[in-house]
């Protein structure tokens, strides 16, 4: 369980390490691209080089791809240090795989920030190419289904690239002892909306009972950061990269500390159409070029998330 799901009032996502002023004006407010539902142009990154036929994996690309020399990508970039926002440009650690990827495709990936439970519907519409924004891979997004598992879309597959658990971020002193979602109950949460953190929490709820988990959900985790900050909520949840990156920057340190076991190890992927397989496939192949010409280790490692590393491109392998 790793990441988000959809947002705008339906959002999903989370994760990993950045620069610490970055962090510190994401908890003050969200630096994520205004943009709501099928998203809008404003503010967009390309990532990578030109079009270059004589790129290695060029000639797997689909042939409007080839024509345009442009992948147009959907993420949410207000999840430091995964994808968020910095002097105007979305950089992090999907941008940066996002990079070595086009240096095998030989077209540029271009970053278009909206709310995360807009992404996938954005796939739908074909605003978008792909999704990357620290989305889990899982079935209910493969098969298009809501919490209900009833069917609300056509559904997506994933190319897996990063590996990753949940933790939960409070308040610096943890001054309501909180160690475990257990420790949650009769107590407020914060969370971003959408995301599998919240169904996390959810399901936490059930199991609390007559003894009230109270979940507040916010369009975006900044706002959820906030609130601990502030202690209206005891905890948030999110990708443990995110966590301790949030941790670590957001206040100089002194804002915020991860607690508890590091739970709910899963996928995340590269959203893609499941009637676009040709550039699903040339995806996966660039990223196994990545991972075997040693790009994609260089990524992560400059975020310090080599933890999180996949030894080898998957198709839709979570759970």
């Amino acid at each position: 369980m790793t990441a988000r799901t959809t947002r705008c009032t339906t959002a999903a996502k989370t994760r990993t390490s950045r620069l610490a002023a970055v962090a510190a004006i994401a908890v003050a407010g969200s630096m994520l691209l205004t943009a709501c539902g099928d998203q809008t142009d404003g503010g967009s990154t390309k990532e990578g080089g030109t079009a270059a036929s004589n790129a290695p994996l060029f000639s797997k690309l689909p042939a409007d791809i080839q024509k345009a020399g442009v992948i147009k990508v959907g993420t949410d970039a207000s999840y430091a240090p995964m994808e968020f926002t910095q002097d105007g440009k979305i950089v992090g650690v999907d941008p940066d795989i996002a990079a070595a990827l086009s240096k095998q495709l030989g077209v540029k990936f271009e970053f278009t920030s909206g709310t995360f439970d807009g992404l996938i519907t954005s796939l739908e519409t074909g605003r978008q190419d792909i999704v990357m924004s620290s989305m889990t891979d899982n079935k209910k997004r493969q098969e298009g289904l809501d919490d209900n598992g009833k069917k609300i879309g056509k559904g997506v597959d994933f190319v897996d690239y990063f590996s990753s658990g949940v933790s939960l971020l409070v308040k610096k002193g943890n001054p309501q002892g909180v160690n475990s979602l257990d420790d949650l109950c009769g107590k407020t949460v914060a969370v971003q909306r959408g995301t599998i953190y919240e169904d996390t929490f959810k399901a936490q709820a059930e199991k609390c009972g007559s003894n009230k988990l109270t979940i507040q959900a916010f369009d975006t985790d900044a706002e959820a950061q906030t609130r601990v900050k502030a202690g209206g909520a005891v905890a948030d949840l999110n990708d443990y990269p995110v966590a301790a990156y949030i941790a670590k920057t957001s206040g100089g340190g002194k804002d915020f500390e991860v607690v508890g076991n590091q739970t709910d190890v899963g996928l995340m992927g590269i959203a893609v159409s499941k009637e676009k397989t040709q550039l699903r496939d040339a995806i996966k192949e660039a990223l196994d070029a990545a991972i075997k010409d040693g790009s994609y280790a260089e990524a992560l490692k400059k975020w310090d998330v080599e933890d999180s590393a996949v030894k080898s491109a998957t198709i839709n392998a979570g759970k």
